[in-house]
């Protein structure tokens, strides 16, 4: 009897068996259950009235009744209606004095009241963030920030959680403009990047929490703050690329594999695993695509930021920030400036004293100051810049890396702004493009085909090429003039409209045809295939005057009227060659209005329909197609030019492209040309690799066997010498039989009849 009741003592204190038992039959452990949470009560009085006198055998007995209770706390909710208050006073009030495994245990098991909608994330989140934020405990910090994070991340998981979003945001900008010297607000700034980063907060109230951090006082927060606007977009495509660029599942692989080897409920969950996985990917890619709009876009005053960070970082004297933190700074000014085509006049004239080949880090000032032109910005502005870069860097004098990296950042500022730079230089820097040295040559070449494609007027005329010469003597160029905005299209509206002006020709056209048939057979009985002349004009009752001989008679002129209208003639023929001039270039003046009327005629008269959409698509495709021919290899390369000149503002200008011609200046060392050698040789060791070796390699990678006659090739010879000692005791009955058979079976395609 003692033995039997030490077994139910033992089974009672088992708390993971009583949570199991609880978990099926509620009602019937009540009582159990209250046992024990008067024994957690108990115990949590005690470790309030002294935490530091706590034994360990007790903190541990504590912990586990806490995970006991949290666990169970839904199948008793009137009973444990105090035990979340309990917890976040507990984690409020004694954080100091819980260890770190009762910390972790208390702060998990809040999160787990929360997933049973216990408590809601606002309360979760209110107890654990100031924590967040006061706490001297770096393991306990880290700890918090995963929880909170968890937490905002499953709350927006299924349906945007707008309520609680707000709510969180509105404390990280308070934390942020409460006190900007106080490296608090750091965790507002690893908050909103994180989920601006897994595309959870979208909106432009992040984007303005990162503003605040940029206009902070702490180094920190502005250096985190001036790293979102420059690359947390671009971290947010990488992700997106990341979880899109998963291992493929190959759903026939996983059936045969099921088919083929012995059936395990292990290999049936692989299986649906699997399914459920395909059948996801398959209703993400049917979803639409959302529409991420960049954190640039979304800002509420660009040129007041932009001035912000201006004169309080950089043309400040009481600015903290060291030269490569300034940089970071100049890098978002510019491309605030050259996106939004803001207006910041004093920017320009602080760039002159960096623009020098001993400043450190000049590709990447040469960079911004590209990025911060426009074409509002006027050219008197720009001009003293590109002058000075080109008496500092671009001479006979420099190296051939600096010449070629200060033709290429004037190239990039010509690109945005053409009346940038005068004749006069323009010409002495095109001069450069007979140089020896590779780069500098492929950078002068590039600014050259930069001005023959936007401002050929002011090459000189052996300078303009054939096809620019051409269209400006026939009008189609013409001088880009300050303030000029070219007209905005859509991509292959023109493709749409010419298609759709040839299928109404078309259906008129037939519509004709078939009405003249009806026509023809209804009066071809009546007329009997005569046709009648109208006569409908002659009034004289049927009466028509005809020319006598006198009449077709011509009299021989003299040879003095010869001459006279010979002179007459050529007059005549002059004054036709001045009125053809005339209608030429009218009638050019009408095409060019013409065009200039009906660049987007159709997006302005009617609403294009998905089927209008969809023909678009496949109008760009074929254009697309045509343009790879080989017969099409010059207009590929202007295509190329203008794809140069209209690259999206939104990609940033990175001294490595500023630096880019002048890698070819630079001559590789010995072990850099060994290096070469050796993956070329490894490349060609590929392409000599015979068809049946390259297939070998692709069935090893997917996992497949080989054919029975590569494994009875490889077999051992003592295991076919039986089968070759018993062809060769055949009879001729038997070899006879054996033809017959290869010849059936020939005719049938095989062993498996492959001829049908």
């Amino acid at each position: 009897m003692k033995r039997k009741f030490g077994a139910l003592e033992k089974v009672d204190a088992d708390l993971s068996n009583l949570q199991y038992k609880i978990r099926r039959d509620p009602p019937s452990y009540k009582a159990d259950f209250a046992g024990q949470y008067t024994q957690y009560e108990s115990q949590r009085h005690l470790f309030v009235q002294a935490p530091t006198s706590a034994t360990d055998k007790g903190i541990v007995f504590f912990r586990d009744l806490i995970d006991f209770i949290a666990h169970v706390a839904d199948c008793y909710p009137l009973e444990t209606a105090n035990f979340p208050e309990d917890l976040i006073q507990l984690l409020s009030l004694q954080h100091e004095h819980l260890g770190s495994e009762l910390l972790e245990k208390v702060v998990g098991s809040l999160v787990l009241l929360r997933r049973k909608d216990i408590i809601d994330s606002p309360r979760l989140l209110q107890t654990l963030f100031p924590l967040l934020v006061t706490t001297p405990s770096k393991s306990l910090r880290a700890l918090l920030y995963k929880k909170c994070l968890s937490d905002l991340r499953t709350s927006n998981a299924k349906v945007t959680n707008h309520r609680l979003n707000r709510t969180f945001q509105t404390v990280l900008s308070n934390l942020l403009t409460s006190d900007r010297t106080s490296s608090k607000g750091l965790w507002a700034v690893k908050f909103t990047r994180e989920l601006w980063k897994r595309q959870i907060w979208t909106d432009s109230k992040a984007v303005e929490i990162m503003k605040e951090a940029s206009l902070a006082d702490n180094e920190k927060i502005i250096i985190g703050g001036v790293r979102f606007f420059l690359g947390g977009d671009k971290e947010r495509e990488e992700l997106e690329d990341e979880s899109s660029d998963e291992a493929a599942i190959d759903m026939g692989k996983i059936k045969h594999q099921v088919g083929i080897n012995k059936k395990t409920k292990k290999k049936a969950r692989q299986m649906e695993s699997a399914i459920a996985t395909v059948k996801r990917k398959e209703r993400k890619k049917k979803q639409p695509h959302p529409l991420n709009f960049s954190a640039f876009h979304l800002l509420h005053d660009p040129q007041g930021f932009a001035e912000s960070l201006f004169f309080k970082h950089l043309q400040s004297s009481k600015s903290k920030l060291n030269l490569e933190q300034k940089l970071l700074v100049l890098q978002l000014v510019s491309r605030l400036v050259g996106l939004h085509k803001l207006t910041v006049m004093s920017l320009y004239s602080y760039f002159i004293k960096y623009l020098t080949p001993r400043q450190p880090s000049v590709t990447s000032f040469l960079a911004s100051l590209a990025q911060a032109t426009h074409n509002l910005i006027p050219p008197d502005v720009l001009e003293s810049l590109v002058k000075k870069i080109a008496d500092e860097f671009v001479s006979e004098a420099v190296a051939p890396e600096i010449a070629s990296a200060g033709l290429n950042a004037i190239r990039e500022i010509c690109v945005r702004q053409p009346l940038a730079i005068n004749k006069t230089l323009l010409q002495d820097l095109v001069g450069y493009r007979k140089s020896k040295d590779k780069g500098v040559m492929m950078a002068a070449k590039g600014l050259l085909g930069l001005y023959r494609e936007t401002a050929p007027s002011m090459l000189e005329k052996r300078d303009r090429g054939k096809e620019a010469a051409m269209s400006l003597k026939s009008g189609e160029r013409k001088g880009q003039r300050f303030g000029e905005q070219a007209a905005g299209q859509i991509e292959g509206l023109d493709l749409l409209e010419k298609w759709k002006e040839e299928e109404l020709q078309r259906k008129v056209g037939t519509h004709r045809d078939a009405r003249e048939s009806d026509l023809g057979s209804d009066g071809g009985d009546d007329d009997d295939g005569w046709e009648v002349d109208d006569t409908s004009d002659s009034d004289s009752g049927g009466w028509q005057n005809v020319s006598t001989d006198e009449d077709d008679r011509v009299e021989k002129p003299s040879k003095k009227a010869r001459h006279d209208s010979r002179a007459s003639s050529k007059a005549e023929d002059e004054e036709e060659d001045e009125d053809e001039d005339k209608e030429n270039k009218l009638s050019q003046a009408s095409e060019a209005s013409k065009s200039e009327a009906a660049v987007s005629s159709l997006a302005t008269t009617r609403i294009l329909t998905p089927a209008d959409l969809a023909k678009l698509q496949e109008l760009r495709l074929a254009a697309s197609i045509n343009d790879a021919l080989p017969a099409s290899q010059r207009k590929r390369a202007a295509a190329a030019r203008q794809a140069t000149l209209q690259r999206h503002v939104d990609d940033p200008l990175t001294a490595a492209e500023i630096e880019g011609p002048a890698s070819l200046s630079i001559k590789n060392t010995k072990e850099q040309r060994i290096a070469l050698a050796k993956a070329g040789k490894e490349d060609k060791t590929e392409l000599r690799k015979s068809t049946t070796a390259r297939r070998k390699e692709k069935k090893q990678e997917q996992g497949k066997s080989t054919t029975n006659r590569e494994k009875a090739r490889k077999k051992n010879f003592l295991m076919t010498l039986g089968k070759a000692k018993g062809k060769q005791k055949r009879s001729l009955v038997d070899r006879g039989k054996v033809l017959k058979a290869h010849k059936e079976r020939g005719k049938r395609g095989g062993k498996r009849g492959n001829n049908g």
